[in-house]
């Protein structure tokens, strides 16, 4: 479990491909401290499992599954990603629950310069915009970021918008994004659980009550 909160900007220094998997060596010193086999690291958003280590450095393995659904299924030495631990226990909550298992990809639409921030807008997957509401939480490679606008339901094209501080900017590789980038985007958990449990209700709704054959219901 993490909580959006950027420890550091690693790089990615080794990939080892097999024919439907990964082998990811990232360097990122404040990320390997205290780290032993075994731990999870969210590698810009995406929770991974360190296989090895060395003192500024963590290996992890990436399952074809999460190559298909993230921007990582195109990983070369030199990209920068962000990373985190996940949180001790005790930890003050500065963002919000991000569980590393991230929904899909977005791709940046638009950039609007502020005075001292920048607006973001990503495109938004049709199944996925029932998920995001505007002033929500949404995690863009693993950072916690509030919704700061939504389209109407309405739009032919969906997306969403997030207004990012300086810290942010400098803080993260979101400061570095451009029009066309892709970024991998993980919804809010208690959006997620809403839906299920408001289709399951929806289903329940539809199924017929079986009948006994003197008329009587089984349920």
């Amino acid at each position: 479990m993490f909580t959006g909160i950027i420890e550091e900007i690693g790089e990615v220094v080794a990939v080892d491909r097999t024919a439907d998997a990964a082998r990811l060596t990232v360097r990122g010193p404040i990320a390997v401290t205290g780290a032993k086999h075994g731990d999870s690291i969210s590698v810009s958003g995406v929770c991974l499992t360190v296989v090895d280590q060395t003192p500024d450095s963590f290996t992890v393995d990436v399952m074809a599954q999460t190559l298909a659904m993230s921007t990582l299924d195109g990983v070369a030495p030199g990209r920068l990603v962000n990373l985190e631990r996940a949180a001790e226990v005790g930890d003050r909550l500065g963002g919000h629950i991000v569980q590393g298992h991230i929904d899909g990809t977005a791709t940046v639409l638009a950039i609007t310069e502020g005075s001292a921030w920048r607006v973001l807008r990503f495109s938004l997957a049709d199944d996925l915009a029932r998920l995001v509401t505007d002033k929500g939480s949404i995690a863009i490679d693993g950072t916690s970021l509030t919704v700061s606008a939504v389209s109407s339901a309405t739009e032919p094209e969906q997306w969403f918008e997030v207004s990012l501080i300086p810290e942010t900017l400098t803080a993260t590789t979101l400061g570095a994004r451009a029009v066309g980038d892709r970024v991998n985007i993980e919804t809010d958990i208690l959006a997620r659980h809403v839906e299920r449990m408001l289709a399951l209700r929806l289903a329940g709704e539809r199924m017929p009550v079986a009948t006994t054959t003197d008329g009587r219901s089984d349920a």
